[in-house]
């Protein structure tokens, strides 16, 4: 603690109190069963965490209706009674052990390479994502699919669906939910340039196409006031690590604050290059966030050398640090920074050819 006095801090998360700021990031498993439920194997998953010394754990992204919002085959769900007793199983053994567990909720948009639910897909705009389906999730290396164009009352059932998985989320014992509106799903498909072509209150300008995150937040907090409510934002995106916002600093300046007005909590910046400066200002865009607003911020992005997270939490970076594939590396990490041992590092083949447990731990019974 005393070469890492930032890092091992408490803090808090909206009402969630926190023992540190090294959090888990969102990982995605495609683990689940079929229909989306939890498995004994995800519990083992998170536990490791739970034991790890993290101040907090995200779940991956969960998806929130019997619709269009999964987006991998295999991912768990939080949009009906049974996904919702199974996470509450998972939720209590998590708390047993000490950890703050906060559930992130997904709607893939026309990002969609599995749905048990339905076929198709939907998104602001009819326009077929860029890239192609993502091998290690399971899709096939094919062209996504061409999406519907979602109407309005959509959009306003689609909310009702958020706010129906977050009640879900707390119903199961979740200390918090955070609304993934980053990397290329639904709400950033909304606020993004080029995947937005609507003429309507959610098109156009940077506070039309913001709107579609602003009424999720803000009916969330009127259904959940005493719920800790985060949200997700980036300008890439899972298909996309070139796209910025056409705006650059002067959208920063819009857009963080809005989502703060909106009733967030905190905001968890997704970054792919880290805490590195954006828009040719001094900060990057988790720094920005800070720079903006009051709330916390999550810096994320290649911070899992421990000098480098205590760097961006020091210099205003960001208040917590987000930590993926260190994390998965090494359920662990917090301990051994703590206590000044190596951490393991981490290597492509525990997400290849699948980014799905069962990958993961045949990997590790060959390296252990």
């Amino acid at each position: 603690m005393a070469q890492f006095p930032q890092l091992f801090s408490p803090g808090r998360l909206g009402r969630i109190p926190l023992s540190n700021r090294c959090l888990v990031s969102s990982l995605t498993r495609a683990s689940a069963t079929e229909s989306g439920l939890v498995t004994e194997q995800m519990k083992q998953y998170y536990l490791e965490f739970a034991a790890g010394g993290w101040g907090g754990v995200l779940s991956e992204a969960i998806y929130i209706d019997e619709k269009y919002s999964q987006g991998y085959s295999f991912q768990p769900g939080l949009a009906n009674v049974s996904q919702t007793e199974h996470w509450a199983g998972l939720v209590e053994a998590m708390h047993a052990a000490g950890a703050k567990f906060i559930a992130q909720l997904f709607h893939g948009g026309a990002v969609n390479q599995g749905n048990f639910w339905v076929s198709g897909s939907i998104a602001p705009s009819a326009i077929v994502p860029k890239g192609v389906q993502i091998s290690r999730y399971r899709g096939n290396n094919g062209p996504f699919q061409m999406p519907q164009e979602i109407s309005r009352d959509e959009i306003f059932e689609v909310i009702e669906s958020y706010v129906k998985a977050a009640q879900n989320a707390k119903a199961a014992g979740f200390d918090g939910v955070e609304l993934h509106g980053a990397n290329g799903y639904l709400p950033d498909q909304f606020l993004t340039s080029y995947t937005n072509q609507r003429t309507d209150e959610f098109g156009g300008s940077l506070k039309n196409r913001l709107r579609f995150h602003i009424l999720i937040l803000e009916t969330l907090r009127k259904a959940l006031p005493d719920f800790t409510i985060g949200v997700r934002i980036s300008q890439t995106k899972v298909n996309d690590l070139e796209y910025q916002w056409p705006g650059g600093d002067e959208d920063a300046k819009v857009i963080f604050p809005t989502l703060e007005k909106a009733g967030a909590d905190y905001i968890h910046v997704a970054a792919h290059l880290g805490v590195t400066p954006v828009f040719g200002t001094d900060r990057s865009l988790s720094g920005l966030a800070k720079r903006y607003t009051s709330l916390p911020v999550i810096a994320n992005g290649k911070l899992h050398e421990p000098a480098l997270a205590e760097q961006a939490i020091a210099i205003g970076e960001g208040d917590f640090c987000s930590i993926g594939k260190g994390a998965l590396a090494d359920p662990d990490w917090p301990n051994k920074v703590r206590s000044g041992q190596s951490t393991r590092s981490f290597v492509p083949d525990m997400i290849s050819p699948y980014a799905t447990l069962d990958n993961y731990y045949d990997w590790r019974s060959q390296h252990s």
